[in-house]
């Protein structure tokens, strides 16, 4: 990978981007894995995100385990993309803003802790933008547990997990959104995520190991910046079929190679008429295109009419809103 020419920062993004130990000191265990010293790897991590190539060492939680979501686009006019891009960012629950190769040329993901927070995100960006919001509501994921090999080999999807939102307990939630924000690079991090929380380090382990096995931590590990590193060409690849097809074409869709989520959506009558989606993140447009090739020859994909948004600029990356905030003001 031509981004990432040191062997010893590879192995570290590529083992270590899920699975994150939850031990006293988990850098150690990394270290020992890697033939370091505890120091290196935080040395190295801290490196790699000041040079924008991870976002953070934290966590990703499944969609609508212990908050709300949806996927949104407005058409922005061309000389208002900048403003209008601004407003979105500009709001605490919106954690992805992209603009697309469409019309409806600006993508984002809206968060908050429940639906009625995401509504009013919603209803706050048309009114300040004067914009149509499409709200395209998750029904069912195939894959969302996006992972990126750095050293070039085939990525290995894992299955689906059973996400149990009955292991959710009072105080989960503030320890979930600190976790999506990032680990402080330090010595003994669970310690110094419990002491901003006012708890105990062992209640504060104790509880991500349930998080985790429950499914509602979907991943835990290194969450990389997949630009920095070389997947400059990203397609979401939207497909308008039958909603009776979607649970047949989603699975075979989701562990074609190159796919790298997948997932069905509501469509918006007469203005958005696809269900099923997904993503390709490649390293050139000729090699997106060439997964998506193979993809259009699956059959249960067969005939089936596509349409591919390749994103231009990344606004802005972050982990999600669990817990409530005051609105942008």
């Amino acid at each position: 990978m031509q981004h990432i020419t040191d062997p010893i920062d590879r192995r570290l993004l590529d083992e270590f981007q899920r699975d994150f130990p939850i031990a006293k000191r988990p850098f150690q265990v990394l270290a020992d894995a890697l033939g370091l010293d505890e120091a290196e790897v935080l040395d190295r991590l801290a490196r790699m995100r000041k040079t924008g190539r991870i976002t953070r060492v934290g966590a990703t939680i499944a969609p609508g385990a212990v908050a709300a979501s949806t996927l949104a686009a407005v058409a922005a006019p061309t000389e208002r993309l900048e403003e209008v891009a601004a407003l979105i960012d500009a709001e605490p629950g919106v954690n992805h803003n992209y603009q697309r190769e469409d019309d409806w040329n600006l993508w984002f993901v809206a968060t908050g802790p429940d639906r009625a927070h995401v509504n009013d995100t919603l209803a706050r960006i048309s009114r300040r933008t004067g914009l149509r919001v499409l709200d395209l509501r998750l029904v069912r994921p195939f894959n969302v547990d996006l992972g990126f090999r750095m050293s070039g080999k085939t990525r290995t999807v894992p299955r689906p997990r059973r996400v149990d939102c009955s292991a959710m307990r009072e105080g989960d939630r503030p320890l979930l959104q600190a976790l999506s924000s990032g680990l402080s690079l330090v010595d003994e991090p669970y310690a110094a995520l419990a002491q901003t929380l006012n708890r105990s380090t062992g209640n504060v382990m104790e509880r991500l190991e349930v998080l985790h096995r429950a499914g509602i931590i979907s991943r835990l590990g290194v969450i990389v910046r997949h630009r920095a590193l070389g997947w400059s060409a990203n397609a979401m690849v939207v497909w308008d079929m039958p909603a009776e097809q979607v649970g047949t074409a989603g699975p075979a869709l989701a562990a074609h190679p190159g796919v790298t989520l997948c997932y069905e959506r509501n469509p918006v009558e007469d203005v958005w008429p696809y269900r099923l989606y997904s993503m390709i993140h490649a390293r050139s447009r000729s090699e997106a295109l060439e997964v998506l090739a193979e993809a259009q020859a699956l059959p249960e994909l067969a005939d089936v009419r596509n349409k591919v948004l390749f994103s231009t600029r990344c606004f802005k990356q972050t982990g999600a809103l669990i817990q409530p905030k005051e609105a942008a003001a």
